[in-house]
């Protein structure tokens, strides 16, 4: 096979083979096909899309190029869920210890944060001495005796994935549907999963801006799944505003502890419940969606989902004192008002804003080796369809630097005031099965 040959085929919308796509992945991969023919494939690829085989191909390919996990030692359906990321999003640190307690294993594997606020490792980083780096012995073990563990993602699950996404984010290839499916869904199916449920999120704090993009790219990745033998369930949900109250590791920390003692903010439990329901279901833990969800409110109320996250902060090294007592965790030395400059009802909250906030302040990073201020972050006071008095704090910064008038600014400037009444949004538009 010859490169220029496929990116041709590719240019002139012919389906290519399994057979092409795996040489394709291979000699990228291997550094035998050049950035400058795979950049040449990306666009064609932008511009035409892929067909379900082409994208499953795809999927299989870069999923065959590095290591998979063989989680067949654990017991029972092996259940793992993916957010596409927004603002505010602690939602597996609550996930993973609510469905671990009703007798469900979650198996997880997640990673850092680029932008906006860190990823769940960097959150779970936030508790002194968590140890978060397992061998596949210790992780197999563990999920085997509490039902629960999160550990960083391997480097050796779907390297060409790695080396694709570099590539496409100089080249401005990343708004692919098939090319993000394919990447998403290699990575989670490499890492062993039985059944997974996608948070696909769409609006100004999300990567997918529309409601249509969210429902083709969660369709394509259902469709990957499922023609990889997985089950594989998506919510298409609002990120207008961001989820919860507190932006910044150590603060969301806080959130899904009072998340898990059933005191958690009404938009992130009602969120957490139903993904956490669908997790159950699939793992056939409970036959319908109202069983599950009553038996997860149920562990919620009881404080049992709060005990299992200690367990498995404990099983993982980190410091429990800072779980019951969550003032010991990193704090920030000053907690700055943004006040109201007019009366009336919040109307729009714009999450990229508030996401740039926090990231400025050091919640997020930048750049890749950036370091991250645990303490530092944004909560919110009001939300989407609240009144506001002028004066009234909107939300608060928490900061270590002097320097904050930028941030405040941005936050001032995502909030929408409007003198009428105005309805709280929807948060779950869509399920994708």
């Amino acid at each position: 096979m010859r490169m220029v040959d496929l990116i041709q085929k590719k240019k002139t919308n012919r389906e290519l083979t399994k057979a092409e796509i795996n040489w394709i992945i291979k000699g990228y991969t291997e550094r035998v096909i050049p950035d400058y023919q795979m950049s040449a494939f990306l666009m064609t690829v932008v511009f035409n899309g892929m067909t379900k085989a082409e994208r499953l191909a795809l999927t299989e390919a870069m999923i065959a190029s590095g290591e998979t996990i063989d989680l067949s030692s654990i017991e029972g359906i092996k259940v793992d869920k993916h957010s596409t990321g927004g603002v505010g999003d602690k939602t597996s640190l609550i996930l993973g210890p609510l469905v671990a307690s009703v007798g469900v294993p979650v198996a997880k594997m997640s990673g850092r944060g680029l932008g906006y606020t860190g990823g769940t490792i960097d959150k779970l980083e936030s508790i002194t001495n968590m140890k978060l780096e397992l061998d596949m012995a210790q992780f197999i073990d563990q999920v085997n005796e509490i039902k629960l563990a999160i550990i960083g993602q391997s480097m050796d699950l779907a390297p060409a994935d790695k080396y694709l996404y570099a590539l496409r984010d100089v080249t401005a290839t990343v708004d692919s549907v098939p090319l993000i499916a394919s990447s998403i869904m290699s990575k989670k199916l490499a890492a062993g999963a039985d059944a997974i449920v996608l948070d696909v999120k769409f609006g100004s704090g999300a990567f997918m801006k529309t409601l249509a993009d969210a429902r083709e790219l969660a369709q394509a990745m259902v469709e990957i799944g499922r023609d990889a033998g997985r089950k594989v369930v998506a919510f298409l949900t609002d990120m207008n505003q961001p989820l919860g109250l507190a932006i910044g590791n150590a603060l969301e920390v806080k959130e899904a502890i009072e998340t898990l003692k059933g005191k958690g903010p009404e938009d992130l439990e009602a969120l957490i419940l139903q993904l956490a329901t669908h997790m159950v279901v699939l793992a056939k833990k409970e036959m319908t969606t109202e069983e599950a969800f009553n038996l997860l409110k149920q562990q919620l109320k009881s404080g049992k989902a709060y005990e299992k996250f200690k367990e498995f902060i404990a099983r993982q090294g980190g410091d429990l004192s800072q779980i019951e007592h969550p003032e010991l965790l990193p704090t920030a030395r000053n907690v700055i008002p943004v006040t109201a400059i007019e009366s009336g009802y919040i109307k729009e909250i714009d999450a990229l804003l508030i996401g740039i906030a926090a990231m400025n302040l050091g919640a997020g990073r930048k750049m890749k080796e950036d370091n991250i201020d645990m303490a530092v972050g944004i909560t919110l006071h009001k939300k989407v369809g609240d009144q506001i008095i002028k004066g009234e704090s909107l939300a608060y910064i928490h900061v270590n630097q002097q320097d904050y008038d930028e941030a405040m600014s941005l936050i001032i400037q995502a909030y929408k005031i409007q003198s009428t009444k105005i309805k709280a949004p929807t948060l779950i538009y869509e399920i994708i099965t």
